[in-house]
């Protein structure tokens, strides 16, 4: 359990990095922007979003159980374990989003430059509320269109940050289930998208460097204990020397 935690620890240290320095720099968000710059972020984060996420949630999956090498119902317990960690993961999120009531930064900027009152705003329906955001920005030349459009669909609090939550989850379950089988590559991959993951959401308006913070903090809890019941149910995480130097040459990891 210490080793897993420790790994797991080491992972959410450098995922919190990046939100750590834009909230000590004083950066906060503000409309527009280099299109150029926000729409790739955009496409990130839509693969997060619904209904890509679940396609990102089946294709990761299945990339864990061919790294690991899991007889057929280890893997099925396996994935059991990743699918109930990340759904805990949106529960919790989806509590504490109602207990907290944060707005969105978009959401603060509209009703300071727009005169939209906020309380009211999330007093509303969620279709209602995304009928106000295409009212109140009409033809708003400074907002593109798509991002007017990702608004209306992400009309909710703000913390924590559930995007964050998921792309955080999968990078430290690879710390915690594959950086010991030497997939150094998947791992690597992981964290540097669930980086521009939680980057997309602050330039996109949609969160605050504390939310993605928490939201990493949550993720460690909930990896590090799937990872101990999944090594302590199902079976060791690291296969024996001579596994270990025959799946690493064969993956050239």
């Amino acid at each position: 359990m210490f080793d897993i935690a420790r790994r797991t620890a080491f992972g959410a240290v450098l995922l919190l990095l990046m939100p750590a320095a834009v909230w000590l720099s004083g950066w906060l968000w503000t409309p527009g922007g280099n299109p150029s710059i926000l729409l790739p972020l955009y496409w990130v984060t839509e693969t997060v979003s619904q209904p890509w996420g679940i396609l990102t949630t089946v294709i990761l999956c299945g990339w864990f159980l061919w790294c690991l090498r899991f007889r057929l119902k280890a893997a099925i317990g396996l994935v059991l374990m990743i699918s109930v960690a990340l759904l805990v993961g949106q529960s919790a999120k989806t509590y504490i989003k109602g207990e907290v009531r944060e707005p969105r930064p978009y959401v603060a900027w509209l009703g300071t430059d727009h005169q939209m009152n906020v309380e009211e705003f999330y007093g509303l329906k969620r279709k209602a509320r995304s009928q106000q955001v295409r009212d109140v920005l009409g033809d708003n030349a400074q907002i593109p269109h798509w991002l007017n459009k990702s608004w209306q669909n992400d009309t909710g609090y703000a913390f924590p940050s559930g995007h964050t939550m998921f792309a955080a989850t999968w990078a430290l379950l690879g710390i915690g289930l594959l950086w010991r089988r030497k997939h150094y590559k998947t791992v690597t991959f992981l964290m540097v998208w669930a980086v521009v993951v939680m980057g997309s959401r602050l330039m996109l308006g949609m969160h605050w460097p504390r939310d993605l913070m928490a939201s990493v903090g949550i993720s460690w809890i909930l990896v590090t204990l799937a990872c101990w019941l999944t090594e302590r149910y199902i079976g060791p995480l690291t296969p024996p020397p001579a596994e270990n130097q025959e799946i690493a040459q064969r993956d050239g990891e």
